[in-house]
């Protein structure tokens, strides 16, 4: 198996991973910043026992270390305002928001890249917006906000992924893992205070069933597709990537209808553009592979 391949599977694989997100965050009782500061917290905890790690950090060239940290926050901001969108909405309309990373990402990586912007990606990303359409039509008005804010989580999503592009190959996966996770739990200490501020108080600790699903988030949620998705990053675009992802809301609603009875909750215009967002997804690199 080449790289490429390689590369496409551990995308797959983090996909069916990342999928259970969103139906874990749905599951737990605590507040968005609250679940993600337990999340990162209990990554970076688990990572400072992966052998040598400390060493490979040390060995990173501080400017890098400084744009993982700023990434990190990144993907602090992503997952809070994620998690925010399935307490505001619910766990389907939080994934299919995602569903825009792409295009921001066809956006934001030339401009970051200095390269020019690529018709393929422009034109499939564009077709998810009829398919976004769909999936909204018929919303309860109470969910629009949700919908809004899962909006502003693709375009942090998007953009810590295109940096993560741009540095990835200058330090470990693990490494890399463990420094942005430490910074997002760093960040969301430094913030949380706020919450008692401006007089929203939500409890901090968790239940025991929350632990579980807390453990299970960190463990087989988050380190290992983290990893694979920064192993992957090393020969595919972050725009492929980010394509690749648009099947987390397939895999993840199916998941929600099981678990969750949020069919019960949407329209079957919904799941029209669920189909249609799948099949861009799986006729992108095709076009590719053509046109190439």
């Amino acid at each position: 198996m080449n790289d490429i391949r390689r590369s496409y599977l551990l995308l797959h694989l983090s996909v069916i991973f990342w999928s259970f997100t969103a139906i874990l965050g749905g599951l737990i009782t605590l507040s968005a910043i609250v679940l993600v500061w337990w999340r990162v917290f209990l990554t970076s905890g688990a990572l400072l026992f992966w052998p040598g790690i400390i060493q490979q950090i040390k060995a990173i060239e501080k400017t890098d270390l400084k744009r993982y940290v700023i990434i990190g926050v990144l993907i602090a901001l992503h997952w809070v305002s994620f998690y925010g969108s399935i307490k505001l909405a619910n766990a389907s309309v939080a994934l299919i928001t995602l569903s825009t990373t792409a295009f921001f990402t066809a956006i934001i990586e030339p401009i970051l890249f200095k390269t020019k912007m690529d018709k393929i990606d422009i034109g499939m990303s564009l077709l998810v917006i009829p398919a976004m359409i769909l999936t909204t039509y018929d919303f309860d008005s109470s969910m629009y906000l949700g919908f809004w804010i899962g909006l502003v989580s693709a375009i942090l999503l998007a953009l810590s992924a295109v940096l993560n592009r741009q540095r990835i190959n200058l330090a470990s996966s693990e490494s890399i893992t463990l420094i942005e996770m430490g910074s997002a739990c760093l960040f969301l200490s430094i913030c949380s205070p706020l919450l008692f501020v401006f007089g929203s108080h939500h409890d901090f600790l968790p239940t025991q069933l929350d632990f579980v699903y807390l453990l299970i988030l960190a463990l087989l949620c988050t380190i290992l597709p983290f990893i694979m998705h920064l192993k992957a990053l090393k020969h595919v675009s972050a725009f492929t990537t980010n394509l690749m992802f648009n099947l987390e809301p397939v895999y993840g609603i199916i998941l929600a209808i099981l678990i969750l009875n949020e069919h019960k909750e949407l329209t079957s215009l919904f799941y029209v553009g669920v189909i249609l967002i799948s099949v861009i997804v799986f006729a992108y690199p095709l076009l590719k592979r053509v046109r190439s």
